[in-house]
């Protein structure tokens, strides 16, 4: 028998951070090098060392490109990784863009400051990062080292998102990453396992919970932008720079241009949502095949007319000036920073003010506050009142929802003897790990943070 460990390094009982060391192969290999975030873009816990030795480690394979799965890959190059980084080419492109802007803040934050993060987040270190990178396309086998081969699988999470697919004689062992809240408006779906896996490590964010019916979170959002221009009120979206904003852009362009919505003014006020989108435009041959068709017969579909974009700080205080009704779109998508802070600072004392929250908000930070219904809030250290209305759409998530995590499980049921649930907070990791068990009698296990797990192979 052949026998590997993976070591849950992080992303056990957590939706951030994710991190996982696998041994016992002739390569030394982690799927990714996450951030642990919650109330801020990036807590303390993030500069510990590793519980492993960066310089040991052969290759980092990355699912994708949100910072709770890459935000943590300059400490690793920094504390001596030299080895492989391996994604699809639209992860890379987004991670670059991703960690440029985690160097521009980090690299001068507060925290940074204390703990010397501008030696880590720098344009030196960043170099060093994409120098490793290389790329791979979907459903292009790749050897890892002797005996073991890898394949991506479309995740439907966001653009370029992998589930990996480890292959030992002809034993298949999966790390999903996020996987995707298919069907998406834009993304195509979460393609189905192969018949031969035997192990699978998988998310867990939405475990204990379903999310709204597809046409109702179309129908949320109509609602909401229709209710906002008939008070000539302030609609704002703390939106995720990833996915998300290329999600709303494109629905809003099918409702202005459609006749459902009257023009009104859009702003994206997000540097990093504006590069971001540039980047979908270059890998559009990843969209599903109605949006394909949507692009063929010339439809822009970011952008419709009263949309327009806010690069530079003077454009996004210049947005206090524009008349009402008016729709802001700003980040983070947690309002854990970005300018939606500062936009919600101004706002949210404002009675025709509405607040859409868009997806998971992690505990402790503000968008999570604003979602449990708090009456005041602290912002710049200034108490601010909530009078603002708070909405919530959750079909919008990017992440499958109860059903749909365990719909993932039933084509593979057969041979699959281990279910290893994680990146989900602990009621969400614990029901999901249930259901999965009574559904299909799989075993299943919910890990600890740092706990080995051995896998047996056939050899």
């Amino acid at each position: 028998m052949k026998k590997i460990t993976i070591t849950c390094a992080g992303g056990a009982l957590s939706v951030t951070g994710s991190n996982f060391l696998v041994e016992g192969f002739d390569k030394t290999f982690l799927v990714d090098c996450g951030l642990e975030q919650g109330s801020q873009m990036a807590e303390e816990t993030n500069w510990q060392p590793f519980s492993y030795n960066p310089q040991e480690v052969d290759i980092l394979f990355v699912t994708h490109a949100h910072l709770d799965h890459i935000g943590k890959i300059p400490k690793l190059v920094f504390d001596g990784f030299q080895g492989k980084i391996i994604s699809t080419p639209a992860t890379r492109d987004i991670a670059r863009v991703m960690l440029e802007d985690t160097v521009s803040i980090l690299g001068s934050s507060e925290s940074g400051k204390e703990f010397n993060l501008d030696k880590i987040y720098n344009e030196k270190i960043l170099h060093k990062v994409f120098a490793l990178w290389e790329t791979v396309d979907y459903h292009e086998k790749y050897t890892v080292c002797s005996g073991l081969s890898l394949e991506m699988y479309d995740a439907g999470h966001i653009l370029g998102s992998a589930m990996f697919v480890f292959e030992y004689n002809k034993q298949a062992f999966v790390f999903t990453g996020d996987l995707g809240n298919s069907p998406s408006p834009l993304l195509r779906d979460t393609e189905t396992l192969p018949s031969n896996t035997k192990y699978i490590l998988m998310e867990s964010v939405y475990g204990d919970r379903n999310h709204e019916e597809r046409s109702i979170r179309r129908d949320v959002l109509k609602r909401v932008l229709l209710e906002n221009i008939e008070r000539e009120g302030i609609l704002l979206v703390p939106i995720f720079s990833l996915e998300r904003t290329q999600e709303f852009l494109y629905e809003i362009n099918e409702m202005v241009e459609g006749g459902e919505v009257p023009r009104v003014p859009v702003v994206l006020d997000s540097p990093l949502a504006i590069r971001v989108t540039e980047i979908f435009y270059k890998y559009k041959h990843l969209f599903k095949e109605s949006v394909k068709k949507d692009i063929q017969e010339g439809d822009d579909i970011f952008k419709f007319p009263g949309f327009k974009e806010t690069i530079h700080t003077r454009e996004s205080k210049a947005i206090d000036k524009m008349p009402n009704p008016k729709v802001i779109m700003a980040g983070s998508g947690m309002s854990t920073g970005g300018r939606v802070i500062h936009h919600e600072k101004k706002y949210l004392s404002h009675p025709n003010t509405t607040v859409l929250i868009t997806g998971f908000q992690t505990p402790g930070s503000l968008g999570r506050v604003l979602q449990d219904g708090a009456k005041e809030v602290t912002i710049f250290e200034e108490k601010v009142s909530v009078h603002a209305k708070i909405e919530t759409v959750r079909g919008y998530s990017g992440h499958k929802d109860s059903d749909g995590l365990l719909q993932m499980i039933e084509p593979i049921a057969d041979t699959l003897e281990l279910a290893i649930v994680c990146m989900g907070e602990l009621s969400a990791s614990t029901h999901l790990s249930q259901r999965i068990h009574d559904a299909y009698d799989i075993k299943t296990l919910v890990p600890q943070p740092d706990q080995k797990i051995v896998l047996q192979f056939d050899e």
